[in-house]
């Protein structure tokens, strides 16, 4: 599955767009995927709890998905960091 980065997670995945393989059938699955494939990318992306960090924004053709929505079957998820700035 194609996944589209932005911010800081450019840094940990060496450019813009990565494909990653993918088990499962969720939105979830691909994050998990994601964080496998690019481990330094998840304190962008999760909470010391495990939780997706109320900032990060996962949308599919511009539409925000949830975590347990399914994923989508082709076209890619774009991933969008916490920011910090002003």
């Amino acid at each position: 599955m194609d996944v589209v980065v932005y911010g800081p997670l450019r840094s940990a995945t060496g450019g813009k767009r990565v494909a990653i393989e993918v088990d499962g059938d969720t939105v979830e699955d691909v994050l998990d995927a994601f964080v496998e494939a690019f481990p330094g990318t998840e304190n962008q992306l999760y909470a010391d709890d495990g939780s997706l960090r109320p900032s990060v924004r996962v949308t599919y053709d511009g539409e925000r998905v949830e975590l347990d929505d399914l994923r989508p079957t082709d076209g890619e998820l774009a991933l969008f960091p916490a920011m910090q700035g002003g």
